[in-house]
């Protein structure tokens, strides 16, 4: 057997056992089977068994007890946040104040070309870039990487930005947000996001990027976020519009406030 191939296969069954808890198909209390079962049921060594339940543990999923066997564990992190996805800017300072926040950096700097061309900034004009991690309850659940146009970022400091939601900060400086452009899609953790999260590195991450714009067609804030998907979704409600003959699903109009 290629002993290279353990850390992979180790870490297949990690997935599949993580899923299988995520889902409810082992259900919280439920007491897994034996590492000799589960290395005949999944054909693999117990030694590939031993390291994916390793992984397992350190993520508190389960519990490993000598003598009694390996059991889920009851799910200590809150619900996930769920955001309207329609209506995000609604909700953003509504989530700021719900949520903790730790500052990792803040600095003024040259952003990359796909920043300067997204927010339109003149040559040479450089953002402020702050990298934050939001938490729910003391357990993160978002890995931030902001960019702003320095004449916007000179109006706040790094204590404000430590304590006081970006969107708000904007509006306080008189920076009027008018419209957005949303992207989702998904990535893997890198290993600091990773190390940041609490997450091995290679988990699956839901990835939004969100450019937002002011009246005059110009960009006030470029954000790549990055959510643990155990810890935060997406949600849009739709209702079917159109007449007979061209009859579609439309987003549904906002109803009050959310997460």
């Amino acid at each position: 057997m290629d002993a290279s191939l353990e850390p992979l296969k180790a870490r297949r069954l990690a997935l599949l056992l993580r899923e299988r808890i995520a889902s409810g198909e082992i259900a919280p209390g439920s007491r897994l089977a034996s590492e000799p079962a589960l290395a005949l049921e999944h054909g693999v060594s117990r030694v590939t068994v031993r390291r994916a339940l390793d992984s397992l543990a350190a993520e508190g999923l389960i519990d490993r007890r000598v003598g009694s066997g390996t059991f889920v564990r009851e799910p200590e992190a809150p619900a996930p946040i769920v955001a309207d996805f329609a209506n995000m800017l609604t909700h953003l300072v509504e989530m700021g104040r719900r949520t903790g926040v730790r500052l990792i950096s803040f600095a003024y700097a040259q952003p990359p070309e796909t920043v300067v061309q997204a927010l339109g900034l003149k040559p040479g004009e450089r953002t402020q870039r702050s990298v934050r991690v939001r938490l729910i309850d003391g357990h993160p659940f978002s890995y931030l990487t902001t960019h702003v146009p320095e004449r916007i970022g000179l109006t706040y400091s790094e204590a404000d930005l430590a304590s006081v939601p970006l969107l708000t900060l904007l509006e306080r400086s008189g920076t009027v947000v008018e419209r957005a452009n949303q992207t989702i899609s998904a990535t893997l953790a890198s290993p600091d996001v990773a190390e940041a999260l609490g997450l091995e590195i290679g988990s699956p991450l839901l990835s939004l990027t969100r450019i937002v714009f002011g009246p005059d067609g110009r960009g006030v804030e470029h954000l790549h976020a990055l959510y643990r998907p155990d810890r935060y979704a997406f949600q849009l409600e739709l209702e079917r519009a159109g007449n007979a003959s061209e009859r579609r699903w439309s987003p549904a109009p906002a109803r009050g406030t959310g997460s």
